[in-house]
């Protein structure tokens, strides 16, 4: 014990460096904009208000901007559950001529910048007059290598017992798959899941090309946007909008953490 007390120095030290700007972030929200102008600062609200939060949501829109972001991740999380775990099945269980070099092309797709694909998807989405439109907000993320890529390493972990199984009792590939074999990825469900709705929550770059009105910004946009201009020097509003962002996304992991380890571990991704 005597001998491992460093690494639990540094892991406390650590943890106080990760937590200390979200801990000032969410004390900053309840402080006024005097408050928090002053020097040295203070750490501890000495008059806390909610003035900030009741600005937010009565003067900038902030329930529509929300709104946006929890119908884009909830559709962009529902689509990768339900297409990854398609291919992935596909591709870990179904013989076919040339799944060997689909999912090395799968592969392929992770290996490749997301900005070079910017401006093509964009040309694209906006040939298409999807631009500034949920479902240009949506489609382009359905589906994600990474996802496949994950779903394809557990399928491969399950027994092809059970589909010859089902088949013997005349199920259908698609029965199969839903009824048989799809309810026991249960732990990478919930890590796809989780980690899609994380990476859509905090999308930021193509909202910001895609979304031209304000009627479809996500949060992230409107928080950058709302920081720039009269705004920028009202740091108490800022702060609240942060917290809005950020404390979704926290609660979802914190509640959900454990199935992304679980899941993470069963796949051998390290």
């Amino acid at each position: 014990m005597r001998r491992t007390w460093w690494i639990y120095l540094i892991a406390i030290l650590g943890l106080v460096a990760v937590a200390a700007p979200f801990l000032w972030m969410l004390l900053g929200s309840f402080k006024t904009q005097g408050e928090l102008l002053r020097v040295p600062p203070t750490w501890l609200p000495e008059a806390p208000t909610t003035q900030n939060y009741d600005d937010l949501f009565a003067k900038a829109n902030f329930p529509r901007y929300f709104l946006n972001s929890t119908v884009v991740a909830l559709a962009v999380t529902a689509g990768n559950l339900i297409f990854c775990s398609m291919v992935g099945y596909a591709l870990a269980k179904l013989h076919f001529r040339g799944r060997t070099a689909l999912f090395v092309l799968v592969l392929g797709t992770l290996m490749v910048p997301g900005v070079v694909t910017f401006v093509p998807l964009f040309v694209l989405v906006t040939n298409a007059g999807l631009a500034n439109t949920y479902p240009g907000l949506i489609l382009p993320f359905l589906v994600s290598p990474f996802g496949v890529f994950l779903m394809r390493q557990f399928f491969q972990g399950l027994p092809d017992d059970l589909m010859d199984a089902g088949r013997v009792d005349g199920s259908s590939e698609l029965g199969i798959f839903a009824r048989i074999m799809l309810p026991l990825t249960r732990p990478a469900l919930a890590t796809l899941g989780i980690l899609t709705f994380l990476g859509s929550w905090n999308n930021f770059l193509w909202p910001l090309v895609v979304a031209q009105t304000e009627e479809k910004y996500t949060l992230p946009v409107a928080l950058a946007l709302y920081s720039t201009g009269q705004n920028a020097q009202n740091f108490g509003l800022l702060m609240a909008g942060a917290v809005v962002v950020v404390v979704p996304v926290l609660v979802i992991f914190l509640a959900f953490q454990r199935h992304v380890t679980k899941g993470i571990a069963i796949t051998g991704i390290k």
